[in-house]
């Protein structure tokens, strides 16, 4: 949101909203559809009299939205009154009558003008002048009402998609609860498992190099650093969902650096429990990434 005015909770980039406007001259009729997109892109679609509203239109709308594709097209039905006011030129009519009755005196093969022909030709019809000036200023402010309605839509979506995140959120926080209970064991397991390995080799290596060879097995399977990286992106995530503002952007990052985390976790680990857990948390992660792209 812009203009210092932010939503109060994550905003979805998916809505859509309707609002029909009654006007002197007949009724103006607002929709507006948006979805997810890197940017803000806007697309316009006006009737040819009020075409000239395009610009404004767009800076009302990045006045409000931040991101996502937003399709917005109006329509306006004049009332009885004014689609009722048509007059016709008979003048016009005369010269183009003169005109064909001429050109067939030259070219008889030539077939006559019909009724709906004449009738389309320019200056044939005259409609009543439109005040387009005072038209289009009711059109914009049935434009910020639509808007108004859209971002209620876009924000009640957000806060769907917020509390459906914060549980996967949760879930993964609790994973790596345990995936931190049980590293010590996984790695005392480890270090047993190595030196069993190693044992037929005591003969040919000295005890201070197998033990330094054990310590490095030990510390690059080591997982510590890994489940803290994910529990401080935990912390982020959660102080990121109660900023002000388009978050979209910074969540779809920390979703990198989850999935990041997660896959080093998967290959340093030399348990199946830390493993199994380890691939729990790529499948929340791709769940909450594909909820995140929604988010504005």
């Amino acid at each position: 949101m812009k203009s210092g005015k932010t939503p109060p909770q994550t905003t979805s980039m998916t809505a859509f909203a309707r609002h029909e406007a009654a006007v002197p001259w007949g009724v103006l009729t607002w929709e507006l559809r948006s979805v997810n997109h890197r940017y803000l892109d806007i697309a316009l679609r006006l009737p040819e009299e009020l075409r000239s509203l395009e610009p404004r239109g767009r800076e009302i709308i990045n006045a409000h939205l931040s991101r996502g594709k937003v399709d917005g097209t109006l329509r306006y039905q004049p009332n009885e009154a004014v689609a009722g006011a048509i007059e016709m030129s008979a003048e016009q009519v005369q010269r183009l009558l003169a005109a064909s009755d001429h050109l067939r005196s030259l070219a008889p093969d030539v077939a006559p003008l019909r009724a709906v022909d004449i009738l389309r030709w320019p200056g044939v019809i005259k409609a009543p002048p439109l005040d387009v000036e005072s038209l289009g200023a009711a059109a914009l402010e049935a434009l910020s009402t639509t808007l108004t309605e859209l971002v209620v839509t876009r924000n009640r979506e957000g806060a769907r998609l917020q509390e459906y995140m914060l549980a996967r959120l949760q879930s993964m926080e609790e994973m790596a609860e345990k995936a931190k209970t049980l590293s010590p064991e996984a790695a005392r397991l480890f270090r047993e498992r190595l030196e069993a390995r190693l044992k037929e080799l005591k003969q040919q290596l000295d005890s201070a190099r197998l033990e330094q060879e054990i310590v490095l097995f030990a510390q690059k399977a080591d997982v510590t650093e890994e489940i803290d990286r994910l529990t401080a992106h935990f912390a982020e995530i959660r102080r990121v969902f109660t900023q002000p503002g388009p978050v979209g952007r910074r969540l779809d990052f920390l979703m990198q650096e989850l999935n990041r985390e997660a896959n080093t976790l998967s290959s340093k680990s030399t348990d199946t429990r830390l493993t199994n857990i380890a691939v729990e948390l790529k499948v929340l992660i791709e769940q909450m990434r594909e909820q995140v792209q929604n988010i504005e």
